[in-house]
């Protein structure tokens, strides 16, 4: 091993100075730091002399790979720039930049086609994807920084996915300027303490189960966290953000079940919540409890009359709309109960906390826009909003009642507890 270690230090010390850069070739040749890769035995440390060099390297045994913060890999516009084709690597501490632009290949930053592998402390820029693992479970993505290629939102990769990759943790990681964070067809990952700006999807759970999000931050994407054909998800604890695209929704489910959601902060958003025929399997219910939903345009729209999701302790604040239900019927096959609503109009003269009579909304026909869609486009203008004051002052008919929450919590925003503790960086 001692020999080993000897010829690995000086074969590194030939490649700076045999292929030291020039005026001519100012990138270094790593045609060599792969043949020391190659050579290494299992569990060696690599350290690269400090460099920019041309790469697209492959790591095929279980060795660490550190740059200490002065090695860049540049794929040059082509392909991926690294692939980990192995077990129990470590790969911490590079500049990876320029790969190819290639959506059929995915080219990306790091490839993983392992188990058990560590990457962590890279910066990934100029890249199309960041992170790509298939097949791969049991690895940890932590305290990366990836910035995507300046393209249009439709050209761009993800900041990292997964595909049929179980068991993963990915923490502590920056997604700037990507278009997704995708798990497809991946189970029990663990998704913490990440932050992603600037996408499309902050996280989209595509037939999934059992994924942990939490003390994440997502801001300034199309859409924060959308669950489809997903079930077991746990989504806790983080801070939701100014989704205001046509979609605009802080956090979506489709066709989802036993889906639990809480403590998060889902605000200034087109939608804080928007609901498809979730939960989908018989029986199940979707918890969705302890959140602050706030300064929205709608806090929580259901695209259809479904059932079965439990609203408790959430806090409702500041919303234009707190409840919207498309396309007709209501919100009463749902659960509603101990809720902070800003607009409550009661009492609570025993001083419990809990208003003396149930919290109830109704749908006036000024609400003209959930039922027709065409008309959506003037949600909020003078007209709708007149014709709303007018039939609450004395309705034309019976109004509609979306739902009842029979023990209403009252007390400022600030003294009831609900959302989360993150405090948004940026």
């Amino acid at each position: 091993m001692r020999f080993m270690a000897i010829l690995v230090s000086v074969g590194l010390a030939a490649v700076a100075a045999a292929a030291a850069p020039s005026a001519e070739e100012p990138l270094l040749d790593s045609s060599l730091l792969q043949a020391l890769i190659d050579m290494a035995q299992p569990g060696q440390e690599i350290v690269p002399p400090p460099g920019h060099y041309r790469a697209h390297l492959r790591i095929t045994k279980p060795v660490v790979l550190d740059g200490k913060g002065k090695v860049t890999l540049d794929g040059e516009g082509t392909d991926s720039v690294l692939w980990v084709q192995t077990d129990g690597a470590t790969i911490r501490n590079l500049r990876i930049v320029n790969s190819g632009i290639d959506h059929p290949n995915q080219d990306a930053g790091i490839q993983v086609r392992g188990n058990d592998n560590v990457i962590e402390d890279n910066v990934v820029e100029d890249t199309l994807f960041g992170f790509a693992l298939e097949q791969s479970n049991r690895n940890v993505v932590r305290r990366n920084r990836f910035v995507g290629k300046p393209l249009t939102m439709q050209r761009r990769g993800d900041g990292i996915k997964l595909w049929y990759s179980h068991n993963n943790r990915i923490e502590d990681n920056d997604f700037r300027q990507g278009r997704d964070v995708v798990f497809w067809y991946a189970n029990g990952n663990l998704f913490k303490g990440n932050r992603e700006f600037g996408g499309r999807y902050g996280l989209h759970l595509m037939q999934a189960s059992d994924n942990v999000a939490e003390d994440n931050q997502f801001i300034d994407n199309m859409t924060g966290i959308t669950m489809m054909y997903d079930s077991g998800d746990v989504i806790r604890n983080n801070y939701i953000a100014k989704a205001n695209g046509a979609v605009g929704v802080c956090l979506a489910l489709k066709e989802s079940s036993d889906i639990l959601i809480e403590n998060n902060d889902l605000m200034y958003c087109a939608s804080g919540i928007a609901i498809d025929v979730a939960p989908y399997e018989p029986d199940s219910k979707n918890r969705i409890r302890g959140n602050r939903i706030a300064f929205n345009d709608i806090g929580v729209s259901f695209i259809n009359d479904w059932k079965d999701s439990i609203f408790t302790g959430n806090l409702f604040t500041g919303n234009i709309t707190e409840v919207a239900i498309y396309g007709g019927g209501s919100a009463k096959r749902n659960v509603w109960d101990g809720n902070r609503w800003e607009d409550y109009q009661g009492f609570d003269r025993n001083g419990d906390g809990i208003g003396d009579k149930p919290h109830r909304l109704f749908g006036y026909a000024g609400q003209v826009w959930m039922d027709v869609p065409n008309t959506r486009f003037f949600k909020g203008t003078p007209l709708l909003e007149v014709l709303d004051f007018l039939d609450r002052l004395a309705p034309f008919s019976e109004p509609t009642l979306l739902l009842e929450d029979p023990h209403p919590h009252l007390g400022s925003d600030k003294t009831f507890k609900a959302g989360s503790s993150l405090e948004p960086k940026l």
